[in-house]
This record gives C-alpha cells, structure tokens and sequence, in this order.
C-alpha cells in the first residue's frame, strides 16, 4: 500500500512527487509513466523558456505560480548545475494598431509585479539589433533552461526520498476500496490511499477513470518549429516575441534561442490529429473522433477561423511561415530556416468552446486531478508541486515537515 500514486512522469508530476517527499517524509510514493523515459511529451518538446508571467490574468494560479516559478526555476538550476540563463526578452510592436496591446502588457507586467521596461526602437536594437520594430518592452527575468535535465533530477531527487518510480506503466483502471485506490496497470495493480493524476495530454481520460468530472476536455494544438541555419543565429541574440493577438489564445511566432545555442522559429498552432502526433502524418482515429464530436470544438473554431485558417496555411507553406517571421527580422530569407521538432500543447477547452486559460485543479475522492497544465506549466512547475501537495492531507503514522 503506497501513501500516494502519481500518475504522469512529465515535469507537473515529478513535481508532486518531490512535493509530497519534503512535505511528508515518511511516505511511500509511487510514480508511474507509461513512456520509456520521463518529461517524453509536453516537457520534452516545449520551448525551453524560464516564463516571466507578463501575460497572464492578475490574481490567476498562472500569474502567481509563473511570477514565483520563475524565481524558484533559476534557484533550482542554480543549486544543481543545470544548464540555464536568464537572458530577458523583448516583445515588440511591428504596426501602430500593436502600440496599445504593448502598453497593456507593460501594465500587466506591472500588475504582476514582473521587472519590466518600456524601450523605444532604438533601445530595442540594443539588445536585438536585427528587429524591426516601433517599440518594445524588455522583460528582464525571463530565460532559457534544459526542462529534460530539470525533470531527470526531480527524478533523481524522489528516489533519493524513497520514492517508487515505475517506467512503461500504462494506466488502465482506477477503483476505489475502503482503504483508497487501486490502479490497474499494464504491469500489475498497485493500491495507494491517494492518487494524483498529472497525465498531461491524457488527464481528462484518467480523471474520468477515477469518476471524476474533468470539466473540460484536452484538445491537443501541435507547434511547429523552424531552426535558423549555423550561420544566420548571429540574427537573434536571446528571446524575441511579437504582441500577442488578445483575441486568440496563442503567443504567434517568436524567436528562441534555445540553451545548447540553437535558434528556434515558432510555434504555429494547429489542431493536432493525435493527442501524441508530433508530425503531420499523425492520426488517431479516437483522438480525432472525439474533437470533432465535441460541441465546444466547433465553437472554438468558428470563433478563430480567420486566425486557424492562417495557422494551417503556415503549417504547409513555408513562405507563409517565414513572411510572419520578417515581421520581426526582415533579413531572415527562406534558406535561412529548417523543420525542426515539434510539441503538443494538451490545451482544456470547455463545452461553450472558451479555452480554459488557467491551470485547472480538480479534487476527486481520495484523488486530485491537474486537467489543465499546458505553458508555462514546465517554469511554474515547483510551485505546482507545492500548491498540489498542499492540498492533500497527511497519511496516517505520517509526520509533516516544517
């Protein structure tokens, strides 16, 4: 009998697991991945940004768990030497109708109580001398780290707790006992007072395993990436961000320059065919039966049409994807790009078609459920853990750590 089962090994879930260690010390904890190695989706094909929290809604889990992660992000890299930089970026206004967007995001930025700074063009140019803009804001706390090597030392630091991590386990059933759970597995069952389910793309299907109500539903949106060729990364010197549309739900195209010095062009955001389709060839017929049965889908899409319509398009035209990318930097030509992977976003999108635009923490019986933990997710993760494992009372002959 485990004190706690955690199901999903990506970065939200190793978080919990090293959570619940410090928070209680003498628990029996269990881990278990379906994959073959940890943070294999969602953590292992983001952007590697260190989130400063300028976009999001004052008050909102994002804005304080990203505004605090950030902090808590660079200190855990720090202390176990992992490769990162907090390098800032700038996001800037290429059209004058962006000029009120910006001031909105600079306020923001302060509401949140992010360091921020209005820059003129010029100053901009300082930091990133190939951009185009009419001016900016410099982010000063935002930075690049290896989200890979940050979930393999979570790993590493849960076993040292003590804790039970199982790899290529694949989760088939949740039944409750009198004493809590058991989780039926492709390799065994396994019983645990309490589970906490971090599946990522998978969350609301396990939610629905344990009888609880996910209150929404993952539809999974794939990124795509271009890389600038060796000899044109002289372009971008750190991070490079447009203004936002307020009106859709994704950032647009930007420029990251990645920890091992690559430079990455990207993401779009189309709908992907499969939960875990990182190539457009992917289909899964269940995945894709499902979105197109829900209601919510459809009206998603008939708000953003015009904006998915442009995301499809420079899905398969590459001339389409780096003319949005000389908005930023007019010198980047076609040669200068090449594919380069891309990420699924396990976005939660409600029945009235509104994206749920916050991370959403749903407690079961005996269970809680993380459903919605897309970006900033993998900076914010620390905080997560600890927000999550607060939440969830002591076991018995358990003692609390101070």
């Amino acid at each position: 009998m485990y004190d706690f089962a955690i199901i999903g090994g990506g970065i939200v879930g190793l978080s919990v697991g090293m959570a619940l260690g410090k928070r209680y010390p003498d628990c029996k904890i269990l881990l278990l991945e379906k994959e073959s190695q940890w943070a294999f989706h969602q953590t292992g094909n983001n952007s590697g940004v260190i989130h400063s929290g300028v976009y999001y809604k004052p008050g909102s889990f994002k804005a304080k768990f990203c505004r605090d992660g950030c902090e808590s992000m660079v200190n855990f890299c720090q202390e176990h030497n992992i490769p990162h930089e907090v390098c800032g970026k700038v996001i800037v206004a290429t059209e004058e109708k962006e000029l009120p967007l910006l001031e909105n995001l600079y306020q923001r930025g302060l509401q949140n109580g992010i360091p921020v700074a209005r820059i003129a063009a010029e100053q901009v140019k300082e930091y990133e001398p190939y951009v185009n803009c009419l001016a900016g804001i410099r982010v000063h706390s935002t930075g690049i780290a290896d989200y890979k090597k940050v979930a393999q030392k979570y790993a590493e630091l849960i076993e040292q707790q003590g804790g039970d991590l199982r790899l290529n386990t694949r989760v088939l059933k949740i039944k409750s006992t009198a004493q809590g759970q058991v989780v039926e597995t492709n390799q065994g069952d396994f019983s645990a007072r309490f589970v906490v389910n971090c599946a990522g793309l998978q969350s609301d299907r396990v939610a629905k395993l344990g009888g609880v109500d996910p209150q929404a539903k993952i539809v999974p949106f794939r990124g795509e990436y271009y890389e600038l060729t060796p000899e044109k990364r002289y372009l971008v010197k750190g991070l490079i961000y447009p203004v936002p549309n307020p009106d859709f739900p994704f950032l647009g195209v930007h420029f990251t320059r990645m920890i091992d010095g690559t430079v990455h062009a990207g993401p779009n955001a189309v709908l992907s065919l499969k939960r875990e389709g990182y190539k457009k060839t992917d289909f899964d017929l269940r995945d894709f039966a499902e979105v197109m049965a829900f209601p919510g889908f459809w009206k998603l899409a008939a708000k953003h049409y015009d904006e998915g319509f442009k995301e499809i398009v420079r899905s398969f035209s590459k001339a389409a994807f780096v003319h949005s990318l000389q908005r930023l930097i007019p010198d980047v030509q076609m040669d200068d790009v090449i594919p380069t992977h891309a990420g699924v976003r396990a976005q939660a999108l409600m029945d009235d078609g509104k994206l749920v635009d916050d991370f959403l923490i749903i407690p079961g019986d005996r269970s809680i459920h993380v459903c919605n933990a897309p970006s900033p997710a993998a900076t914010s993760s620390l905080e997560i853990g600890k927000a999550v494992a607060a939440q969830i009372p002591a076991p018995e002959r358990t003692t609390v750590a101070l």
